[in-house]
Formats: C-alpha cells, sequence, structure tokens
C-alpha cells in the first residue's frame, strides 16, 4: 500500500468538509471542483471521481445517477436510511433535485410491495418533470409572449 501524501489528505478532507457542509443538497463534481479550487487545493475531475467512488463504496456518500446525459450528484450521508425513505423529484428544466417525504407514494410502495411482490427503492426513484420555479417561469414568458 503506497503511502499518500499530506496534501492528498488535505484534499480529501476538504472533499469531505465540502460534503458534509452541503449534505441537505446534492452536488456535482463541478461544484465540488470548483470549490476546491477556490479553498487552494485544485484537484483533476478524475482524482474528485475517484475520491467519490471510495466514499461511496465505504458508505459515506450515496450517488445518483438518473438520466445519463447529465452528470451524477452526490450527497453526504448523515443518515443511511434518510433517503430510504423517501422519493426524489428531477426538474428536467433547471436540474434541480427535491427529497418528497409523501405519504401518499409510500402508501404505493406499499400497495407494490403487498399485491405485486416488488419492493421499490425509494432511493433510486425519480420522478421526472418540472420544479414549481421553472413551471412558474415558463407560465410568465408565455404570457409575455402572448402579450407582444
Amino acid at each position: 500500500m503506497k503511502h499518500e501524501s499530506g496534501y492528498n489528505t488535505k484534499q480529501k478532507e476538504k472533499l469531505l468538509d465540502y460534503l458534509i457542509a452541503n449534505k441537505s443538497r446534492h452536488t456535482n463534481v463541478s461544484e465540488i471542483s470548483a470549490y476546491l479550487a477556490a479553498e487552494g487545493t485544485p484537484v483533476g475531475t478524475a482524482t474528485i471521481y475517484r475520491q467519490l467512488d471510495r466514499l461511496v463504496e465505504n458508505g459515506i456518500v450515496r450517488k445518483y445517477a438518473f438520466d445519463g446525459k447529465t452528470g451524477a450528484c452526490y450527497q453526504y450521508i448523515e443518515d443511511e436510511q434518510q433517503c430510504h425513505t423517501h422519493f426524489h423529484l428531477k426538474c428536467l428544466s433547471c436540474g434541480r433535485l427535491i427529497h418528497l417525504d409523501c405519504d401518499h407514494l409510500a402508501g404505493i410502495s406499499e400497495h407494490i410491495a403487498e399485491h405485486h411482490g416488488f419492493i421499490i427503492d425509494s432511493s433510486q426513484t425519480v420522478f421526472y418533470g418540472m420544479c414549481s420555479d421553472c413551471a412558474k417561469a415558463k407560465k410568465e414568458a408565455a404570457s409575455a409572449n402572448a402579450e407582444e
């Protein structure tokens, strides 16, 4: 096993610090890279991906890969079960990912398990559509165009 330099350790610590500080949201490699560069510890994206993969393997970080077109998002896992209890909404307009705790959807999961023998992994379940902010902006833009 090769010994890692203090610089690499500092990079890893800053990466983890960033993920912990942003644990309430999903982040991506470009955001992490920009943060590390601003902190004076620039890291190549390949290295960031490798470090994130290790954190995912160790159960410290959750990786969300969605549509194959956009890059994966990552989130520090404070409570391992947290993302197993809710679904996700992905805005196709702005890319925002929203955690959705909804008793109605939990009922759907129970129905599918009970009546169809299939257990849904809600941490991997994503509903695609448009968030309220983007829908409002689209409606306002359409309204403005109609007035012209």
